[in-house]
């Protein structure tokens, strides 16, 4: 009996001890990252146009980010700030079309996760062009990469793999939780290509939408008046007259296997036919291209919300999910025919309001929101704190784990300083695809003030009385303290980032490599 109830005894410690353990261990960190992901076409965000039902339980189970900025509106540049903590300025990548590959030498957030003894894996796009580093394991796509049939470079060479890429890429994704080493916590960097343009929709979602009528946004029409910087005659991002034929899916892309071929044809024939025979002009062309853009970028969240649900499901099944923070994010906003428009790179509020979700098992209030000024910049930091790791001194960043714990609500209203009052924004691309000019610029809660120093004109907003950012006041009057005082803010921040007073040019040979890229897609406009 006395022997039965010491092996009990021991049993039940032995419990104890496995119990304690788990909860000292490290979590596993799992980044959900798309790319050109609209805040306002995620139904948790409030989307009047789609449902992402997995996403949405993301947010019910965890803590939703309503203030969440990028630093630069564009894809390369956003991933690099991410990785490094830095400002594009300091990590030297500043936009995706000239200046070179990413300096993979340097110190990021993976190497030093690697140190704390985690697992790295990088599965999905990378688009900065340089061979990943800290990374365990990785398999990316070339570039943008495709929308089917997949090529994926790794140490081992490339390879092509048949299907639709978001769920190849979930599959490549699963596939390296089930043989990671399983004595490690795992930090895996899951990063899609959709909803990127040229938004092909998955043979799962290719005929979704197809009988309903999406409600335009309210500036679809938008004139732009008193916007100097966005009357551009340059500017090439008008949903009315700068989707190339692939956009629009007038034509098929040329990577489809016969398959794939037959099935795209016969979703969009029909309404190729009539736009073509019905020759629509003006306004009616406008309503229809833009139709036609939402339904296959709406398509192509679908896919993300799907996949999303089939790796949620595996970590429940797999008895990883108490002990694994998910974050869904995206590397900047889009616009989805606002002010007429569809892409980026603006200082615009669809621009650059970035979706952030982080679910913590037993760290996170579910269901909670957060309205602090935060941004990519953040990320590194943050994934380093949720480790116990010490953030170096020269990352640029805070880190939100003191949001997410919800640990400044227990403060004192009186005594609780802001988590941040205002961020830093500065757009470098420019030649770059749209032609949108430079520009840098400060936002707090309430306003909004961007310089376009290269034209020598600034705009200023107050985003709680004009949230489409329609009026430019910044030659009002009344307004000229508060633009005073953002000025003076503004210098500060740029002060205090180390931002140098004159920006890198592209040299002739870049130029010119630009310019014949982009005389390839000029040449594919519907127009």
């Amino acid at each position: 009996m006395n022997k039965l109830i010491k092996v009990s005894l021991g049993l039940v410690c032995s419990a104890l001890i496995q119990t304690v353990n788990a909860s000292e261990q490290q979590p596993n960190i799992l980044f959900v990252f798309s790319d050109d992901h609209a805040t306002h076409s995620i139904s948790a965000y409030g989307s009047k146009i789609n449902q992402t039902p997995n996403i949405d339980r993301l947010a019910n189970e965890g803590m939703l980010f309503r203030s969440a900025f990028a630093t630069n509106s564009i894809c390369g540049p956003s991933r690099a700030v991410i990785l490094t903590g830095k400002h594009s300025h300091m990590n030297g990548f500043m936009n995706n079309e000239w200046g070179g590959d990413f300096d993979g030498s340097q110190q990021t957030f993976p190497k030093l996760l690697q140190k704390a003894g985690y697992q790295t894996s990088l599965i999905g796009k990378w688009h900065l062009f340089s061979k990943p580093t800290g990374f365990d394991h990785w398999e990316i796509l070339p570039g943008q990469g495709r929308y089917y049939n997949p090529r994926f470079k790794s140490e081992l060479g490339t390879q092509e793999i048949t299907g639709y890429t978001t769920d190849v890429i979930t599959d490549r994704a699963l596939d390296w939780l089930d043989k990671r080493d399983k004595n490690k916590p795992f930090m895996l960097m899951y990063q899609h290509k959709a909803p990127h343009r040229e938004w092909a929709p998955g043979p799962d979602h290719i005929d979704k939408y197809k009988d309903i009528e999406i409600p335009e946004p309210a500036t679809l029409f938008d004139d732009h008046k008193g916007r100097a910087a966005s009357l551009s005659p340059d500017l090439e991002m008008s949903i009315s007259h700068f989707l190339t034929k692939a956009d629009l899916k007038l034509e098929p892309p040329a990577y489809l296997n016969e398959e794939q071929a037959a099935n795209w044809n016969r979703a969009y024939a029909a309404e190729n036919k009539a736009y073509f025979e019905n020759k629509l002009q003006g306004d009616a062309r406008t309503k229809w291209r833009y139709q036609r853009y939402i339904k296959d970028y709406m398509r192509s969240v679908d896919s993300i919300d799907d996949n999303l649900g089939r790796v949620m499901a595996y970590l429940k099944e797999n008895n990883l999910e108490e002990n694994t923070i998910v974050i869904y994010s995206s590397d900047q906003g889009f616009f989805l025919g606002d002010h007429g428009w569809f892409d980026k790179r603006w200082m615009y509020e669809d621009s650059i309001n970035m979706p952030l979700i982080v679910k913590w098992p037993g760290k996170i209030k579910p269901g909670s929101e957060n309205n602090d000024l935060v941004q990519n910049l953040d990320f590194a930091q943050t994934f380093l704190d949720i480790a116990g790791v010490k953030a170096p001194s020269d990352m640029q960043g805070k880190s939100l784990v003191p949001l997410l714990r919800q640990e400044r609500q227990d403060q004192d209203s009186s005594d609780k300083a802001p988590f941040r009052d205002a961020i830093y924004y500065h757009f470098y691309e420019n030649p770059g695809w749209a032609f949108v000019p430079r520009h840098y610029g400060v936002r707090t809660d309430r306003y909004k003030l961007i310089h376009f120093y290269k034209l020598g004109t600034w705009e200023f907003y107050d985003l709680v009385n004009d949230p489409n950012e329609l009026n430019n006041l910044i030659g009002d009057k009344s307004q000229s303290a508060i633009i005073s005082q953002l000025k003076t803010r503004l210098t500060q921040l740029r002060s205090e980032y180390q931002v140098p007073e004159e920006d890198p040019e592209p040299t002739l040979m870049e130029r010119f490599k630009f310019w014949i890229m982009h005389k390839g897609l000029s040449s594919q406009l519907e127009d």
